[in-house]
């Protein structure tokens, strides 16, 4: 990305297209054997704070000094690579 305000926007949609994930994971959770449902929730609540966590950086990114912001985008990258990793491992769970 070429500015920050073209990567936080970047970073946004992929923060609403978690959210709809974490949504549709949620409505499966409910439908799910009994069995299933707390493994499933526990997934959940691990996406969700994995979520909260890249929000966290997303706010830090927008409220920073534009010459700070790219070292700040450095440290979220891997947060962000392990969120990734996160809701694909958790989808592929529930895809099971």
């Amino acid at each position: 990305m070429s500015t920050k305000d073209e990567y936080v926007a970047k970073l946004k949609a992929q923060l609403d297209e978690w959210s709809t994930d974490i949504d549709e994971l949620e409505v499966q959770a409910n439908l799910a054997k009994a069995e299933l449902k707390d493994k499933y929730a526990e997934q959940i609540a691990e996406l969700k704070a994995k979520k909260t966590e890249a929000e966290g950086k997303v706010s830090e990114l927008q409220d920073a000094a534009e010459e700070a912001w790219e070292e700040i985008k450095k440290g979220g990258e891997s947060i962000w690579d392990t969120l990734k990793t996160t809701f694909n491992e958790a989808k592929s769970k529930f895809d099971k």
